[in-house]
């Protein structure tokens, strides 16, 4: 890592290119998803060695479940991998497990393994790698105002603090840099709340051939650039 390299707090992550990255490999999907899920280990390690408190990685969204079932099934069983499988070695490397995103339509056996998770590594100080599991932004800011709604606050004391407060996950802060790979450069319904100040960086490549050194790249193009605020 370069010196007076400026690190954000919170590094949202939109893994994108996954498959088009296997078929240019003469690969499956199902491959190009487990490089990529791969990939979001040691990326996501790697910026906690340097200094990122928060990784936020958008791995499914709720669009996503119009792909096939055999697809959809193959992600289902990665991200039960990663709560059960996988949890050990991130428990090890001190990494806390959060998940971002809603409860519909997911198994009881894959919400129970997040709860496991989320419970084992609660404690852990190294950083927080939020799991966008079955998530779409403008559902986080619906199901927030369900909550606000059920705990009857009355609505000249609901503000921006209170909305934030209950979205998915606790104390969860605002992304600082944004990084999507594969070329497209959108935001594709990912923290909407959150990313209102970010700093958006769209990369060329696809997310399994994202590397160290990428984010070595993104970092310093995220201390080159002036955070005004509005100001």
């Amino acid at each position: 890592m370069p010196d007076n390299i400026s690190i954000p707090n919170h590094l949202g992550l939109i893994l994108d290119g996954n498959r088009r990255w296997a078929r240019e490999h003469d690969m499956t999907s199902f491959q190009g998803h487990k490089k990529g899920y791969d990939n979001l280990k040691t990326i996501a390690k790697y910026a906690f060695d340097s200094g990122v408190n928060y990784v936020s990685a958008y791995i499914f969204s709720l669009e996503n479940w119009d792909r096939s079932k055999r697809e959809v099934t193959y992600l289902m069983n990665l991200a039960y991998r990663m709560l059960t499988k996988d949890i050990d070695e991130l428990n090890k490397n001190k990494i806390r497990i959060v998940w971002l995103g809603s409860t519909q339509k997911l198994s009881k056996k894959l919400l129970d393994s997040i709860h496991v998770a989320e419970e084992k590594t609660k404690n852990n100080k190294k950083g927080t790698l939020c799991i966008c599991f079955n998530y779409g932004g403008y559902q986080e800011i619906v199901e927030a105002f369900h909550k606000i709604i059920d705990k009857k606050i009355p609505k000249e004391k609901i503000n921006s603090d209170m909305i934030e407060n209950n979205l998915y996950g606790t104390n969860i802060p605002k992304i600082d840099l944004m990084v999507r790979t594969s070329g497209e450069q959108r935001i594709s319904n990912f923290m909407l709340w959150r990313i209102s100040y970010a700093e958006l960086l769209f990369v060329e490549k696809h997310w399994p051939a994202f590397t160290k050194d990428d984010l070595n790249k993104a970092l310093e193009e995220y201390s080159r650039r002036e955070r005004r605020f509005g100001k």
